[in-house]
């Protein structure tokens, strides 16, 4: 089971009206949601930690959810409203304005999570709820409490409009990158971590440095690379796709990294602290398939196991 942790809201997407008038369509999505939907879609057993409205839209995240075959038991419902996400698209890449004070999932505390049971055994952090506090302090003490021999996964999906405190921020990921076994970057994520450029490989090196064994980056249309515990440094193209947008394209890929992982028998921590070249290279191309089928639809729309090849 792998218990992904973090924020699940409401993505507004444009559209056209029926009067040809540019209006907004709610979509289920955030960053943890969607990594949850995609690995329930690829067959991996998982659920998801997170705080949720009852109103309506938070009954359309559950629905989401148990219609992917994600386990809902951790979620905390609660009568607070649902946070919203309006994207705009500039040449295909998503762009995003946060509605989301006094939200169901940003006033999670501690409290709300509960301990994972046994049949957990990994856990997924990140997204915008590694930013807001109160929440943000929960999601922590998490992964603190539940660590202890669990593979840990973490994207940070850094936003900066949400970051109100940097520094604060900057020395919780800290904290977590060190707890952390994989971390999957951007481009975005790794100049705001790492200011001022660099040869790549070193970059992702001083990442690596904090802690994960595995440091994997996203580079769009320039395909995936991996910076391994082994010292290797892969790459893989991206998946051919027509872009219809890039909303959830990094979501789908980290789940594709973790199935591709459960299928080779690598995912537990002794596993990944050791990944062969030959292992990540197969995760890292599974990964680029989900996501290039998701750039190729409108949303955060994940692949099932049965439009992926293999």
């Amino acid at each position: 089971m792998i218990l992904c942790c973090g924020e699940a809201l409401i993505d507004m997407i444009p559209a056209a009206a029926a009067d040809g008038s540019i209006c907004f369509a709610p979509c289920p999505g955030g960053a943890v949601f969607n990594t949850a939907i995609a690995l329930g879609r690829l067959g991996v057993p998982c659920a998801l930690a997170t705080g949720l409205s009852s109103d309506l839209f938070g009954r359309k995240l559950l629905q989401a959810l148990q219609a992917s075959n994600v386990s809902t038991a951790p979620c905390a419902i609660s009568p607070r409203p649902t946070t919203l996400a309006f994207v705009t698209l500039d040449k295909g890449e998503a762009r995003y304005a946060f509605y989301d004070e006094n939200t169901a999932g940003r006033m999670l505390a501690p409290q709300d999570l509960a301990d994972p049971g046994p049949e957990t055994a990994v856990l997924f952090f990140g997204g915008i709820s590694l930013a807001c506090e109160p929440a943000a302090e929960a999601y922590e003490a998490l992964l603190q409490r539940a660590r202890s021999n669990r593979l840990v996964m973490l994207d940070p999906n850094i936003r900066p409009g949400f970051i109100t405190d940097e520094t604060r921020y900057r020395a919780r990921l800290q904290r977590m990158l060190a707890l952390s076994d994989i971390v999957k970057l951007s481009m975005d994520d790794l100049d705001w971590l790492q200011p001022g450029g660099g040869a790549l490989r070193g970059r992702l090196a001083r990442i690596q440095a904090m802690g994960p064994a595995a440091v994997l980056l996203t580079t769009g249309a320039k395909g995936a690379s991996a910076l391994l515990p082994c010292g290797s440094f892969l790459h893989v193209p991206a998946a051919p796709a027509a872009v219809a947008d890039t909303v959830g394209a990094g979501d789908s890929f980290n789940a594709g990294f973790l199935a591709a992982l459960q299928d080779s028998g690598h995912l537990a921590r002794p596993k990944v602290r050791a990944l062969p070249p030959d292992a990540a290279q197969a995760a890292l191309r599974f990964a680029a398939a989900a996501a290039a089928v998701t750039v190729s639809r409108s949303g955060a729309n994940p692949p099932w196991r049965s439009e992926l090849p293999g």
